[in-house]
């Protein structure tokens, strides 16, 4: 836990920097649904992944207007320009098989039967136990596991567990910030 200049306590890493610090405080572990918002957050999880989620937020305006705001009919329409286009933009990260897999990804929500929005919120957790460190944070769990698999049953891509999991805490499917966080009691689980 970390005091910030104003007083709050909250997660440590939140304090690191001012992007940061506006994502714990209004964003991280609030509930997301709605298939074009889930699909937002999975693709920026997964376009993370080997890199610092300071770069994904510094860059998160570039991605919504490439990726068409995250519409998930717009990103499955894209072709082969369209990928030649997205690499070509150093707005966003540049790597084809993560700019190829948000593709197949939007493809795949456009088939997943109820919605994309719907399969992610049924792995909803809201008894798990506040984590009290930063060491009680895991980077996967059996039901990010769970979540992974069935996504990839979907035809989804750069969906790993530890991905399913970011995915699960950054759109409120769990509660991970930790028991003295202010934000913690404010945010909340909801119910699937």
């Amino acid at each position: 836990m970390t005091e910030a200049p104003d007083g709050r306590i909250r997660c440590a890493w939140a304090t690191s920097a001012p992007d940061y610090l506006a994502y714990h405080d209004e964003e991280w572990g609030r509930p997301v649904r709605g298939d074009d918002g889930v699909f937002e957050r999975l693709t920026l999880e997964a376009f993370q992944s080997g890199l610092s989620w300071l770069t994904i937020l510094r860059k998160r305006e570039n991605f919504r207007a490439a990726f068409a705001g995250f519409s998930i009919p717009a990103v499955a329409a894209f072709d082969a320009a369209d990928v030649e286009r997205l690499l070509a933009d150093p707005g966003i990260i540049r790597n084809r098989a993560k700019i190829e897999a948000a593709i197949a990804n939007a493809r795949a929500a456009l088939q997943v039967p109820g919605g994309v929005s719907q399969l992610v919120w049924k792995y909803a957790d809201p008894s798990s136990p506040a984590p009290r460190t930063p060491q009680d944070v895991p980077a996967t769990t059996p039901t990010a596991k769970a979540l992974a698999k069935e996504l990839r049953a979907h035809g989804f891509r750069f969906v790993g567990p530890t991905t399913a999991y970011a995915l699960m805490q950054a759109i409120g499917l769990i509660n991970d910030h930790l028991a003295d966080c202010w934000v913690r009691d404010r945010v909340g689980v909801a119910a699937a």
